[in-house]
């Protein structure tokens, strides 16, 4: 699960050059293309949050994965032409935010516009008296939430979720669902709530600053309403023409949605995909006033989520692409080095990404990653689909099966288990073992395992990791399950269960956080490795001698504590005991994978974003298992809850290097607006 915490000598290496089919993305209310001076990305800057009282701050977002710069940008008001401004850095970096007070003050009732240097809009707000009192910010989403007061403070430089309500007016569900520019100009508002919406005081603009807002019961009188889960549409008096945009604003004149897309985008019409929530695409035929068809193809939209704005369009669009690193076909929006390189996949996800949390820096002395630059999508999207669980996301531990390199096993947190296999440069479900992934239970076929990692043991079954049940999530259950990969049937149940959660009662408090703090990650590692380098049996003191547990097998499992970054060793009898040989300092402060590298000769403790993204290599010295180097991830990667990280084997080796493999916890890559949403795994180079 991604991180909630409860407690206070590289290598060159070459790589294809891959091309994919392009994505459309544009920005919220630029009602004209951008000209040749507006810096790559600017579309992907928000209005975030905008004080009127004191200094007037304002606050924008990057939702993009590149930094984009705004040297000579302007502001305006209801009442003033487009001033300059001195923003607190010269540029707003991805995911990252960037404050100003405003030149000539904000009002009670007022809105606020924002250019670039060439006079195109980016985005746009509108507020009634005192509703940006202490702060009129984005709620459900950096970026991409509705328009809410929030109290008791501001979040300037922040994300706003601390000062955002539990829970947004009835108004903020109400979206703009379906629109077309072709004719009639017609514009379709659907209700997500579960209570009818009085509309008949509403008003909507479109992207030409000079126009005044018209309202919707003057271009319909019978919309002066919308049911719940109902529609109400009207025709636009005052025109939307290619590369446009239409705000909606509720009756005290503050923002409820927006969206903005390209040419002939909304022709036939532009609808949300899914039905009131998804992104916006182009449709094949209109359907306005019953819910959408989704039938069409790319198009290139930009549309609110909640109020906010969120970009749309499937693959086939124009390109977007990164600001040092050239144009990015079929990427991930622009990434700030041109390595990433997207997998052919749509911004029309259909699964929930989960943003990251627990963001730390890397441990002291942490190297660049030693493998090459370019990493790419590697799997398709939302295929972690289950009936359990999140859609799509919760893909945790890795681990290639060192007996057939061709085969990734994948653990889901809620009791997933997926053998994957190589379909041109993706991994996907092996169907001739389960398309879906296999159920895991506890012994006795009870439970959901919260499954975070996996390994393949010395005998060729699958070792995976439980944090808790996901049935009594407030407990923990740290556990080590071991299945028969070769067992028939959807639903596996473990050969043998071994119970570690006493060893753990600082886990035990009756907050689910704290439970979610246990076993993320399992490696196995040989008798033969230990006994090579001399390590130290570290409940004798002697050198370690294997014969002295006849029922271990041929080695040890090593577990990886979410909770402090330490490693666990145990030997796992075929009795359904144990033998406990104490814990092993990694230096990181929370470890998600474990995994042996035979290639290296090295023991590999992984963390994500929690530890700045990085792998820690462990040696035996002195008899003792100690860090030896720590790599990060390629420059280019999301900092994201990235829990799953695996070596190929070195039999796979071509030209000094082979594959490393990422699963990203929460299917966010680099955020919902990205080609990169949706996506579970990510793929890379290593050295040999």
């Amino acid at each position: 699960m991604p991180t909630t915490h409860s407690r206070a000598g590289a290598a060159t290496l070459c790589a294809a050059a891959l091309t994919f089919s392009g994505l459309a993305v544009t920005g919220v209310l630029a009602a004209q293309p951008a000209a040749a001076a507006d810096p790559a990305g600017y579309q992907n800057v928000r209005i975030n949050e905008v004080s009127s009282s004191g200094d007037d701050t304002v606050e924008l977002y990057n939702t993009g994965s590149t930094a984009v710069s705004i040297s000579g940008w302007k502001m305006s008001d209801d009442g003033f032409s487009a001033q300059s401004f001195s923003p607190s850095a010269g540029s707003v970096p991805a995911g990252g935010f960037v404050t100003f007070d405003s030149p000539k003050g904000l009002g009670d009732s007022d809105k606020l516009v924002i250019y670039t240097s060439g006079g195109t809009v980016v985005d746009r707000v509108d507020w009634a008296t005192d509703e940006a009192k202490p702060a009129m910010a984005r709620c459900g989403g950096d970026g991409t939430g509705a328009w809410v007061t929030t109290a008791p403070a501001t979040t300037f430089g922040s994300a706003n979720a601390p000062g955002c309500p539990s829970s947004v007016p009835a108004a903020s569900r109400v979206r703009v669902n379906e629109v077309t520019s072709n004719g009639s100009d017609t514009v379709e508002l659907y209700n997500g709530g579960t209570s009818a919406v009085g509309i008949g005081s509403w008003k909507y603009v479109d992207g030409d600053t000079g126009h005044s807002a018209v309202t919707v019961s003057s271009s319909s009188p019978s919309a002066t309403s919308i049911p719940a889960g109902g529609y109400a549409t009207f025709d636009s008096t005052i025109g939307l023409g290619d590369n446009d945009s239409l705000v909606l604003l509720d009756g005290s004149g503050n923002t409820v949605d927006s969206v903005t897309w390209s040419t002939d985008a909304a022709k036939p019409s532009d609808e949300r995909c899914a039905n009131g929530t998804g992104w916006f695409r182009t449709a094949a035929a209109a359907t306005l006033g019953s819910a959408n068809s989704c039938s069409g193809s790319g198009g290139g939209t930009t549309g609110g989520t909640t109020g906010g704005t969120t970009a749309g369009g499937t693959a086939g669009g124009t390109t977007t692409g990164g600001a040092t690193g050239g144009t990015t076909t079929g990427g991930t929006g622009g990434d700030p080095t041109g390595h990433l390189l997207g997998g052919g996949g749509s911004l029309t996800s259909g699964c929930t990404p989960e943003a990251p949390g627990g963001s730390h820096s890397a441990p002291a002395g942490t190297q660049a990653w030693p493998g090459g630059p370019d990493v790419t999508i590697a799997d398709d999207v939302c295929a972690f689909t289950t009936s359990t669980g999140p859609e799509g996301r919760d893909v945790s531990g890795l681990a290639f099966d060192p007996a057939n390199p061709s085969t990734l096993w994948a653990v889901k947190n809620k009791n997933w288990l997926f053998r994957l296999v190589k379909s041109g440069s993706k991994w996907v479900p092996d169907s001739s073992w389960s398309a879906t992934g296999k159920q895991i239970r506890f012994s006795g076929g009870s439970g959901e395992p919260d499954s975070e990692g996996v390994t393949v043991g010395g005998n060729g079954h699958l070792y995976v990791t439980s944090e808790r049940d996901n049935t009594e999530n407030t407990a923990p259950k740290d556990t080590i399950l071991e299945y028969d990969p070769s067992a028939t049937g959807s639903t596996l149940s473990p050969l043998h269960q071994w119970d570690m959660t006493s060893q753990f009662p600082q886990l035990d408090t009756g907050d689910k956080d704290d439970a979610n703090l246990g076993f993320e990650g399992v490696g196995y590692v040989p008798d033969s490795w230990l006994t090579a380098g001399g390590w130290a049996d570290p409940r004798t003191g002697a050198a370690y001698n294997p014969a002295n547990y006849p029922l271990h097998g041929s080695g040890l499992y090593f577990a990886g504590l979410e909770w402090d970054g330490t490693l666990h060793a145990y030997g796992l009898n075929s009795d359904g005991t144990f033998t406990a040989f104490g814990t092993i300092a990694t230096g990181e402060s929370s470890v998600m994978d474990v995994e042996f590298d035979a290639a290296t000769q090295r023991l590999v403790a992984s963390c994500d974003n929690t530890c700045g993204e990085t792998h820690t290599f462990m040696k035996i010295t002195g008899g003792a298992i100690v860090p030896d180097v720590t790599w990060t991830n390629p420059a280019v990667m999301p900092a994201d809850n990235l829990e799953g990280f695996a070596l190929a084997p070195a039999s796979t080796c071509v030209g000094g290097s082979r594959e490393a493999v990422w699963s990203d916890d929460g299917v966010y890559g680099f955020g919902s607006r990205t080609s990169s949403s949706g996506h579970a795994l990510y793929s890379g180079t290593f050295p040999c």
